[in-house]
């Protein structure tokens, strides 16, 4: 499901499995014609592929429009996204777990695997291969994990967008 809401409304897709997850279900509930909707309805509708044109310029319409509504709210992503780091970062200094270093460890790994290996000949990835599925999946989370251990670029990107108002 999050993958193709990904792409029709990355806000929405952001915000559902965080604290803010009811507002962008209402909001793609309303898009699928579906009241009051749960999170397993959107999925199904989703999931379906059953959509309609007119569906899918609902659902990127809600997208637009949720955003105006974080705006107003004076809610900003970038805001919630790293509360949700930091409270994941505080949760692995108070356990003292080692499970997020050790999937942090297999994720990088995996997507240097797969680089180095198609590099050197070992394989071949080819546009319709299920290795190129895995190689854009392990490049999306090897970001995630940059981002969780590093912290993300956002302070960069801000800079940038001020330095381009002047």
């Amino acid at each position: 499901m999050l993958d193709i809401l990904s792409k029709l409304a990355p806000t929405a897709a952001t915000l559902i499995g965080g604290p803010l997850g009811g507002l962008a279900v209402d909001a793609l509930g309303k898009a699928l014609g579906i009241p009051a909707a749960t999170q397993e309805q959107v999925k199904d509708a989703l999931v379906s592929g059953n959509l309609s044109p007119e569906q899918v310029a609902a659902i990127k319409q809600s997208e637009n429009d949720l955003k105006v509504k974080l705006k107003e709210l004076d809610i900003k992503l970038e805001e919630v996204q790293a509360a949700d780091r930091n409270s994941a970062r505080k949760m692995l200094i108070e356990s003292g777990s080692w499970v997020p270093a050790a999937l942090s460890v297999v994720t990088i790994m995996g997507f240097f695997f797969l680089l180095i290996g198609s590099a050197a000949g070992f394989f071949e990835l080819t546009g319709d291969d299920i290795m190129m599925l895995l190689l854009g999946v392990l490049a999306r989370e090897t970001a995630s994990v940059y981002q969780f251990w590093l912290g993300s670029s956002s302070g960069s990107r801000q800079k940038t967008d001020l330095m381009g108002r002047k």
